[in-house]
């Protein structure tokens, strides 16, 4: 079951901060704020940057990745002011984490990640991604697991492990088959990297510590799905389907398809899920084409 609440043009990105849910509306530059009980909206809030697609919660702030003005931009979690906007010297930054420091920031096409302070925006380097000799490199997605950065690279069918505290290059690891996958998001589980496949309509599961692909898995069953975002609940893992507008859960322990959710949003039942976050409870997913959230429970 499921309930939806209105937000801003485009949602495109969703976190939690312990208490609300705050969404990145790429349409009109700007964040929504939510309240987690009832979906009340407690704010809306511009951004100094364009095109807002990605965000996440540092434990004090909100930090925002604008893909249109090559920016980062920090929120005040209280009260949504603009404390800061940073430029991050990279074209494109599309995702966006925290390693209990630092900001880290994919940038689709400069082919590295950047890191930045987060206490101060200050950038803390540039590093690679595309060292192994990749031809082309397009990374999307990242997620820390406690000691490493991982980064996913939509072109090239690989994920990149990096060392949080020097940036370095800890080894490439292919997704899974010979063509692309298209890996385009990425969750830890505490033990595994869960991989979303939008071109095969998988998910693939490799183990943090050296990268092994322990399996790959179907997020539904037939026609096209194209899965674009993943998250973790702490027992599964969900999966937001572009394309087939519903959310698939799976079992974290062997990839068992446990449930598919269609998801139709205020406004169309085509409303696109684009991304989705769990806030200890519930299931919350940005829907890109409706402008508004669902929450699952």
């Amino acid at each position: 079951m499921s309930i939806s609440f209105p937000v801003g043009r485009n949602p495109s990105a969703i976190c939690f901060d312990g208490n609300n849910i705050w969404v990145a509306n790429a349409g009109n530059n700007s964040v929504s704020k939510l309240r987690m009980d009832d979906g009340s909206l407690l704010g809306d809030y511009k951004v100094s940057g364009r095109h807002p697609c990605a965000i996440c919660f540092d434990g004090t702030n909100i930090w925002v990745a604008n893909s249109g003005s090559n920016s980062v931009s920090k929120l005040r979690v209280s009260d949504g002011s603009l404390l800061g906007n940073y430029t991050v010297n990279a074209k494109h930054p599309c995702a966006v984490c925290f390693d209990g420091t630092n900001i880290w920031v994919v940038n689709y096409r400069s082919e590295y990640v950047s890191k930045l302070q987060a206490s101060d925006g200050v950038l803390q380097g540039h590093y690679d991604v595309a060292s192994a000799g990749l031809d082309s490199s397009h990374p999307c997605a990242i997620c820390f697991d406690g000691d490493n950065i991982w980064v996913a690279d939509v072109n090239s069918n690989i994920l990149s492990k990096l060392c949080a505290s020097n940036g370095g290059l800890l080894g490439n690891y292919p997704v899974a088959g010979t063509e692309n996958q298209q890996p385009c998001a990425i969750c830890f589980d505490g033990a595994n990297i869960w991989v979303a496949n939008n071109r095969s309509d998988s998910v693939s599961k490799l183990l943090a510590s050296d990268g092994t692909l322990l399996g790959t898995y179907p997020v539904a069953g037939s026609g096209r799905h194209r899965p674009c975002a993943i998250c973790f609940d702490g027992a599964n893992v969900w999966v937001a389907n572009n394309k087939s507008n519903s959310i698939s859960k799976i079992r974290t322990s062997d990839g068992f398809l446990l449930g598919n959710y269609r998801v139709t949003g205020i406004a169309s039942r085509n409303c696109h899920p684009r991304a989705l976050c769990f806030d200890g409870a519930d299931i919350w997913v940005a829907n890109n084409n409706d402008n508004s959230v669902s929450k699952l429970d």
